[in-house]
């Protein structure tokens, strides 16, 4: 990670960490950024979206201002889910897109995340590069009359997204109610549509954003939320979107939450029946449990692990040309459709399987026993000492020791929170009780 960029783009508290000041800088040297990638000449345009929080709309103007400064033309796409920003960033001329969203974090947090001209989300080396411009003594000229960025209008890309979509499956669901937990964010109107269109009957909540709401108390983030809307509406299934809609989780029809491991074995068996998983592999993080890969394994599949976060999960895919991956918080990339994780996508291919075999959710529950696992979210001050303290690396030894084959331990501090984040699994739950207290007592006061 570099100054300002963390594990998904630049995030903080909107006008206090993430400045307008810092947001037209941002637009500057990204503008450059993606100007010396696209290796063209002229009629540079960017696409710019952004979620329904409130500071939304005053980052996008500093960050077109600076764009705008460097030559870069951009076109607003208005409030828009994160995938769409991704699809149609690789579907036109674009050298780049632009994200304005915290995702899952709360109202006052907001963040820049960058797309190439191909839709992908930039590497870490990337983002220095775009630090460089910020914090480099280099100074950056500036064109003048005719030369600087304009707005520009395109009115039918969002009609384009909404399209591929709806052609991403073969099936109408004209046989299903579904409760869409909408989080007040940007998939309040697009998927509440699409659903309709295909047929179902369509209960949306959460789907009224004012710019106060996104995420509170709804959403992937609170799906206890969604269970009672399924259970009040007796709904087929449930499904909950975070504020960019690049994640989802999802509820069955007896009121069970079902998370991204579940979602991606459900996935993956039905694309190893069509035999369209390639290489028979699935691409998953540290934190997926270790039930779904002893589910895939029995299944003649198997698990690549790597590092926490969706764009990890992609840099995996690429490498290897697999092309189904994701996290336990229910970020899934579906690569064969776009190149980052899109809840709205995801939640149509699962829906189209149950359609396709004559299943209800509820048979994704029975399909693998999940090792019991605890995660712990500790506030700190000070995360960034956590790799640095000799206590905290001894009682990590401690439980490693203690749990051998049987279990596993997890420290990292967020990338975009002030958090250091535990997670604890075991093939007995007394192994993770053991321990729990007594992690989150040593993190604590090593770190505030």
């Amino acid at each position: 990670m570099g100054k300002i960029f963390g594990t998904d783009g630049v995030r903080g508290i909107a006008n206090k960490d993430l400045t307008p000041e810092l947001a037209l800088k941002l637009g500057k040297a990204g503008g450059l950024f993606l100007q010396k990638q696209a290796h063209q000449d002229g009629n540079f345009f960017v696409l710019i979206g952004k979620d329904t929080r409130i500071s939304g709309s005053m980052l996008e103007s500093a960050l077109i201002a600076g764009f705008n400064s460097v030559g870069v033309n951009i076109v607003k796409l208005g409030i828009i889910t994160t995938p769409a920003v991704s699809y149609l960033t690789d579907q036109t001329d674009a050298i780049g897109g632009v994200m304005i969203s915290a995702s899952h974090n709360p109202i006052e947090d907001n963040g820049i995340k960058f797309f190439n001209k191909d839709g992908f989300k930039l590497t870490d080396e990337q983002e220095l590069e775009i630090e460089d411009y910020i914090f480099g003594e280099e100074e950056i000229k500036t064109p003048v009359g005719t030369d600087v960025g304009d707005i520009i209008v395109r009115k039918k890309l969002l009609k384009q997204y909404d399209d591929h979509l709806k052609n991403s499956v073969d099936y109408d669901f004209s046989e299903f109610k579904i409760v869409l937990d909408c989080a007040n964010g940007s998939a309040y109107e697009i998927a509440p549509q699409i659903y309709k269109k295909l047929g179902a009957e369509v209960i949306a909540v959460n789907d009224q954003p004012n710019g106060h709401q996104i995420n509170l108390n709804c959403g992937s983030t609170k799906p206890e939320t969604l269970v009672e809307e399924v259970n009040k509406h007796n709904a087929d299934l449930g499904i909950a979107f975070d504020g960019d809609a690049d994640r989802l989780i999802m509820v069955d029809e007896n009121g069970n939450i079902i998370d991204g491991d579940r979602i991606m074995a459900h996935l993956a068996l039905n694309m190893m029946k069509e035999d369209s998983l390639k290489e028979q592999t699935v691409v998953t993080t540290r934190y997926s449990n270790l039930g779904l890969e002893e589910l895939l394994n029995k299944n003649g599949a198997q698990t690549v692990k790597c590092k926490n976060g969706d764009r990890y999960v992609l840099q995996k895919l690429l490498e290897n040309d697999f092309n189904l991956g994701g996290e336990k918080s229910g970020h899934i990339i579906l690569l064969d459709y776009n190149k980052t994780g899109d809840g709205v996508l995801t939640s149509l291919k699962v829906v189209e399987y149950l359609k396709k075999y004559d299943l209800n959710l509820s048979y994704i529950e029975r399909l693998f026993e999940p090792w019991p696992q605890k995660l712990i979210n500790i506030r700190v001050e000070n995360k960034d000492q956590l790799n640095e303290s000799d206590t905290i690396n001894e009682i990590i030894s401690e439980v490693e020791k203690d749990f051998g084959e049987k279990g596993r331990i997890f420290v990292r501090a967020s990338g975009t929170e002030p958090i250091v984040r535990v997670m604890l699994e075991a093939k007995k739950e007394e192994m993770i009780t053991k321990w729990e207290r007594r992690i989150k007592e040593v993190i604590k006061d090593e770190l505030n």
